[in-house]
């Protein structure tokens, strides 16, 4: 049902058709016994905590929502953290909620390295732990779900290298350092121009935010005078370097990785070139599923992948 709700998703952006930002999807658990399980009343009432790297992030807020409306679904009461992007506020986090007993912890991590200390306390305590669209390069984690980020650096690298004819100046505005995200949307996009006539002539961190974008994006015109593309690791550094590009009246695509409101309607309106989409709410959704599952002591994959399409 959710690949099906995704082709019609994709055919209405193709229309010009407003999407809802979350679609409900009818969830149904698999119990060790084989049956299904579509009760209201399956979570009866368990704690399970989220941390979120930043709300300061549409992204992140609308993943918050896909996993507040699974945990009303599902009986589960949800508590969500914001860990301000701070891996200490994240730590700090951790111990809240390992106070307040969980029976399962959500992270999104804001940096994949600094969470395995957090990771590991949740261990500690014999709390299962899922990554939510960034992964952690330690710890025990139970599932990891997230879009195929490297997929989706690939589907931007070529969609600008289809654009430019093969050939040009590019510029990368790149995440938060450390973090999965941006390691594997670099790799994606770098693998897909590696081999062509597309030279990388600056890259530059912009931590996923709108207005370093911005300040990032003006110190590179100023000091490259031919620049055909800009590649940005999430909307909101993208927005930010498109305010920069526009004020310097230059002509220069823009592909960003998210597709936030705020970045479809600059598509849309031919400001963007394009915006790799994913599906937040999913994201949250899944997690909570997933959460449920690991409550009633199912066994769960590894990685659950998420649908990614390029919003054009």
């Amino acid at each position: 049902m959710i690949g099906s709700l995704g082709v019609e998703a994709a055919s209405d952006l193709l229309k010009g058709v407003t999407l809802e930002a979350f679609v409900p999807v009818p969830l149904k658990l698999i119990t060790g016994d084989g049956a299904a399980v579509n009760d209201a009343m399956t979570g009866n009432g368990e704690k399970v905590g989220l941390i979120v790297s930043t709300l300061n992030n549409p992204f992140f807020v609308t993943l918050k929502e896909g996993a507040e409306a699974a945990a009303e679904a599902m009986n589960l009461e949800l508590i969500v953290l914001d860990s301000q992007n701070d891996p200490a506020k994240e730590l700090a986090n951790m111990e809240d909620l390992l106070t307040q007993g969980v029976s399962v912890i959500l992270i999104n991590p804001t940096d994949s390295d600094a969470v395995v200390g957090a990771i590991g306390l949740a261990n500690t305590s014999g709390i299962p732990v899922i990554t939510l669209d960034r992964g952690a390069n330690g710890g025990e984690v139970v599932t990891h779900i997230a879009s195929d980020n490297i997929a989706g650096g690939v589907m931007a690298g070529e969609y600008i290298l289809e654009l430019l004819g093969g050939s040009g100046n590019v510029v990368e505005l790149e995440g938060i350092a450390g973090t999965s995200a941006a390691r594997d949307r670099g790799q994606g996009f770098n693998d897909a121009i590696g081999t062509t006539d597309i030279k990388v002539v600056a890259k530059q961190v912009a931590d996923f935010d709108r207005t370093k974008g911005l300040s990032v994006m003006e110190n590179i015109l100023q000091a490259q005078p031919e620049i055909d593309a800009v590649f940005a690791h999430n909307d909101e550094m993208a927005l930010g370097a498109l305010t920069a590009v526009e004020a310097s009246g230059r002509d220069i695509l823009i592909v960003g990785f998210d597709a936030t409101d705020d970045a479809v309607k600059a598509v849309e309106e031919g400001k963007l070139a394009a915006t790799v989409a994913q599906q937040p709410a999913m994201i949250g959704s899944l997690g909570v599923e997933a959460a449920l599952k690991a409550i009633l002591g199912e066994n769960l994959e590894a990685y659950v992948p998420v649908d990614l399409m390029l919003v054009k």
